[in-house]
């Protein structure tokens, strides 16, 4: 019976490992450069991205998250290149990732649709930080637009924590886009004044406001004859800042303008009417 030792020694010749050694020398040298190659072309595309989209102002944060997103997928792309450049067969590797991609996905689709929500927000821009909002039934000063989360603070200086996909998922109503705003005021008198009267004091306080803008011209027209009044509709212009200056101080100087031109301004009344049973 032949001995098998001459046969391993015959298989591995010095030519035998020498074409070996070229043949796997190459593919494990074609591997590197696929590997350092695609990482170089990859940054560059990561430059490029975030170069492009900081010209076009995007927001930093977006600006950051995209270009180091893009930088991920493509390299997630020039290892698998690599290692099938090695005989591998990548296509389970592939498959487990696609499993893993998705099993990640389910178990985060919360996280995921406020991100979404969060990237439409910053790209379409409907607010801007400084903006005073009214959103998912709060009002507040937005202080941050995160990749996930939106945060405002109120008037009163609470801190909201709102999940994008809340801000994107009802009405957004920026009260402050504009640079001017109507304030609408209403200004009860009793039956018995004269409402031409009435109607020229209410435009001579409103015009003595220098917040008050002269175009649009402030409207002042009777708009309701109440239960116990008749009410005034007053709606002057100022810019956005004055809002609350405006309004406020208005109810005080209206209130004692109307004292001192002697208009009295009613307040709810209730008749009562006894009535004797003999």
């Amino acid at each position: 019976m032949p001995m098998q030792l001459p046969l391993l020694a015959t298989s591995y010749t010095p030519e035998r490992i020498l074409d070996l050694t070229i043949t796997y020398g190459l593919k494990v040298l074609f591997a590197f450069v696929i590997f350092f190659a695609g990482k170089a072309i990859a940054g560059f595309i990561r430059k490029a991205v975030y170069g492009g989209m900081t010209k076009r102002e995007v927001d930093p944060t977006l600006v950051s998250f995209g270009s180091s997103l893009l930088y991920y997928l493509l390299m997630v792309v020039v290892i698998i290149a690599a290692i099938q450049q090695l005989g591998f067969q990548t296509t389970s590797l592939v498959a487990i990732i696609g499993a893993a991609g998705l099993a990640v996905g389910l178990a985060l689709q919360g996280s995921l649709s406020n991100f979404a929500s969060g990237v439409l927000l910053i790209l379409f821009r409907p607010f801007q930080v400084g903006d005073v909002i009214e959103t998912a039934g709060h009002v507040g000063s937005v202080k941050e637009i995160g990749i996930l989360m939106t945060i405002m603070t109120t008037g009163d200086n609470r801190k909201i924590v709102m999940p994008n996909s809340a801000v994107m998922g009802g009405t957004i109503i920026n009260i402050t886009a504009n640079e001017t705003r109507r304030v609408d005021m209403t200004v009860g008198v009793s039956y018995s004044e004269d409402l031409d009267k009435v109607q020229d004091i209410i435009l001579d306080v409103l015009k003595a406001d220098e917040r008050v803008l002269a175009d649009p011209a402030p409207q002042v027209v009777v708009g309701e004859l109440a239960d116990n009044s008749v009410n005034f509709s007053v709606r002057p212009w100022c810019k956005k800042e004055d809002y609350s200056g405006v309004f406020f101080d208005f109810q005080k100087t209206i209130k004692q303008r109307l004292d001192k031109e002697g208009v009295s301004i009613p307040f709810p009344q209730q008749e009562v009417h006894v009535h004797q049973v003999s």
